[in-house]
């Protein structure tokens, strides 16, 4: 069975919709083409021209980066940067490149859910909730339809709430309407006032699943105007957003816990805060640069906070309340590749993916 990239960018986007990434990212297919066949694919944390080469020596159709290698517009393509030059080698040689980044970040089965099975947490949810990503639809249906309409609802995705499916609030009364000479009423005749016993169905669905969720709508409601409403909810979903807390399966004292670590995450070294004498059990983390997150940490009564990119003075910061630590940045986030090997793996067994062999961190250690 052949497969494109449209077919694995589907995928992808099920996994981490497009619209989750942040404003500032640029996620999807960077380079090339949906309708290229693929066979081979190589995935990357970081796009490098010597990445590049291996995917060249591998004859990989598609590589998939975690981070963008084009971040903001590029008014020309002349080679003067690697990332230029990268695109010139891609197009050249018909390779397409997809980005998967903030979008894997925020969802529940992305960056946290590998990190948090490799230390051996239970999440609990994320740490910091992702706003505005759910939407409440209310609409009037002639009563018997209603069933028709709310199962196709919950078909496209709507009326799930944390680890419940079909939720919807329903309730029956009367709509009323008269149509002009112009309309085929479903029910009742044109320019002739109408009352039509009614039950209204109000679902929640998460924001990416508007146009899905309309569409279902239009193509199941019998009338020929529907009557609807869509409101953004600021309710928060506990399961997207930026990284996540949850308690160790075995408490462990600080020292312990650090060299666990060290040890799961194979790191260099570790930069951390004062111990604080404190059994180490809830845990909270955000993969890549997460300074942001220590004061929602601190609020969490979290044991520890663990991310990357962390200046002196946060070390300083909420002293004896948690114990704080840099794992670095590249090292937070380079289990990154088994994780889409494997998603990849699982849903395609027709083609070879590969892990990129070139160590891409630009930060180097002297010692």
């Amino acid at each position: 069975m052949k497969v494109f990239v449209r077919d694995i960018a589907y995928r992808l986007e099920n996994l981490a919709p497009l619209e989750y990434a942040e404003s500032y990212d640029n996620v999807g297919l960077i380079v090339g083409s949906f309708h290229k066949e693929v066979k081979k694919v190589l995935i990357t944390l970081d796009l490098t021209e010597e990445v590049f080469y291996e995917s060249l020596k591998k004859k990989c159709d598609l590589i998939i980066s975690f981070h963008p290698i084009i971040f903001k517009s590029i008014k020309n393509i002349t080679g003067k940067t690697f990332s230029e030059r990268v695109i010139i080698h891609a197009l050249k040689n018909d390779i397409s490149i997809y980005v998967i980044h903030t979008n894997l970040d925020v969802v529940w089965e992305g960056t946290s859910s590998y990190l948090s099975k490799l230390l051996r947490i239970n999440r609990e949810k994320v740490l910091v909730s992702k706003k505005e990503t759910i939407k409440k639809l209310i609409t009037y249906v002639p009563i018997n339809y209603a069933e028709k309409v709310r199962n196709a609802l919950f078909e496209a995705g709507a009326g799930n709430i944390s680890n419940y499916s079909h939720c919807s609030y329903n309730f029956d009364g009367y709509g009323s309407y008269k149509g002009n000479k112009k309309t085929k009423p479903f029910l009742g005749k044109k320019e002739i006032f109408h009352i039509e016993k009614e039950t209204c169905i109000g679902v929640i669905f998460p924001d990416y699943k508007l146009d899905i969720i309309k569409k279902t709508l239009f193509q199941n409601h019998p009338y020929e105007e529907i009557a609807y409403e869509v409101y953004n909810l600021e309710n928060i979903n506990p399961y997207i957003g930026i990284g996540f807390i949850g308690n160790l399966i075995e408490n462990m004292n600080e020292h312990d816990f650090l060299f666990f670590l060290k040890e799961k995450m194979n790191l260099i070294y570790i930069r951390h805060s004062n111990l604080i004498e404190k059994e180490i059990q809830k845990v909270a983390m955000i993969p890549g640069s997460g300074r942001f997150g220590i004061e929602y940490a601190v609020k969490e009564k979290a044991d520890v906070f663990i991310s990357s990119d962390l200046k002196y003075h946060d070390f300083f910061k909420y002293e004896k309340k948690i114990l704080i630590v840099d794992i670095g940045h590249y090292e937070s986030e380079k289990f990154i590749k088994n994780l889409l090997k494997s998603f990849l793996d699982q849903n395609f067994t027709s083609i070879s993916v590969f892990k990129s062999e070139v160590h891409t961190n630009p930060v180097k250690y002297f010692y």
